[in-house]
């Protein structure tokens, strides 16, 4: 057992997402470190900063690099961070005289937060991908049953006939909004955080930005004008998008809930979920898990933004919680993808007469 059910071998059927979750596990946080370290040696090598060979050696014995886990466990519990340990087993890793110019100039949360990053796009890929298909599907939905009438409800009250298109078009539109809204998120989100101990990259004299151009061509990321250690809006922005959309599909779930009750039958499962009891419900538990979802990121977005109060150049206790609560709030998303999916291609409307 496990205390997250995400990763839980059992309730992560329900509620987990392989996919996205593999981008949070050790072996993706420590490659994405590695690549942090590999790509800022290769840098300050181009600029002049570090010998070549240094550069050489420490692209070549990272690219083998295995750390101690058990090791890294044991001091972060000390340091409160995983970055010195690793950087110590990395110098051994590289060796003499080679290995004192890993991470050279940079500092544990530069490390830290690009390696989130390093890890973050990818899954935001995968969110497009999965909101394209959300979109298709009820376009698709739309042309097959849209012209079909159903009963709009308001303030759970019978209100008037409408075309099942109405409902289907206030599930689509703010998934499309949303889609774009990703783009922008991205954008945000891919760059390069690398300052240093206090920001300001002192150990690389007037060479920092430099570095900093060259360390982003090698990571795909685009370059700040100056770290943002302590800025953690762009974070909180991208935690208010994960709510936004695991909002957005949670109205979607709710709907079909209600919708598929026996006493309305507006909507017809072609699958749904067992009762111990009683063999002849169809649950319709993916709606429901949509709504779960929704709501747990709501409520972990209150953390995010309690994230926001860095005090001075660096927190301690304000970053540990953005780990805690950001990759939750990542695959708590994909899960709700997914279950839209599944959900969307079980649904079909059913046209009931009112008089």
């Amino acid at each position: 057992m496990t205390v997250s059910p995400f990763d839980h071998p059992i309730l992560s059927g329900l509620l987990g997402d392989g996919e996205v979750a593999a981008h949070f596990s050790t072996e993706a946080e420590i490659a994405a470190f590695i690549r942090f370290e590999s790509a800022l040696a290769e840098a300050e090598a181009a600029e002049g900063v570090i010998p070549a060979e240094a550069g050489q050696a420490i692209a070549q014995a990272l690219g083998a690099f295995r750390p101690d886990v058990a090791r890294l466990r044991a001091e972060t519990a000390r340091d409160g961070v995983v970055v010195p340990e690793l950087v110590r087993q990395m110098r051994v890793a590289v060796g003499e005289p080679h290995g004192r110019y890993v991470h050279f100039g940079a500092t544990s949360q530069d490390v830290i937060d690009t390696g989130l990053v390093l890890r973050l796009v990818p899954v935001l890929d995968i969110f497009a991908d999965r909101l394209d298909a959300l979109v298709d599907m009820l376009t698709d939905l739309d042309d097959r049953q849209g012209q079909l009438s159903v009963m709009a409800h308001t303030r759970m009250q019978a209100a008037i006939p409408v075309t099942a298109s109405r409902k289907i078009a206030s599930w689509r539109d703010p998934l499309v909004r949303h889609r774009s809204r990703l783009t922008a998120i991205r954008d945000q989100v891919a760059v390069l955080h690398f300052g240093g101990a206090a920001g300001t990259l002192e150990k690389l004299d007037d060479k920092g930005s430099d570095v900093a151009e060259e360390a982003s061509v090698w990571l795909g990321l685009r370059t700040l004008p100056r770290a943002r250690h302590s800025e953690r809006d762009g974070f909180a922005e991208l935690a208010s998008f994960l709510s936004l959309l695991t909002g957005s599909l949670g109205k979607i779930g709710q709907d079909i809930a209600l919708m598929a009750q026996n006493e309305v039958g507006e909507i017809r499962l072609a699958s749904g979920g067992g009762s111990s009891a009683m063999p002849h419900k169809v649950n319709p538990v993916g709606a429901e898990v949509l709504v779960s979802l929704a709501r747990f990121n709501a409520t972990l977005l209150a953390g995010m933004h309690q994230a926001l109060v860095h005090e001075n150049e660096r927190s301690g206790s304000a970053w540990t919680l953005e780990w805690m609560l950001l990759p939750q709030m990542a695959v708590a998303t994909g899960a709700a993808l997914r279950n839209a999916a599944a959900l969307l291609s079980a649904i079909s409307f059913v046209a009931v007469s009112r008089t």
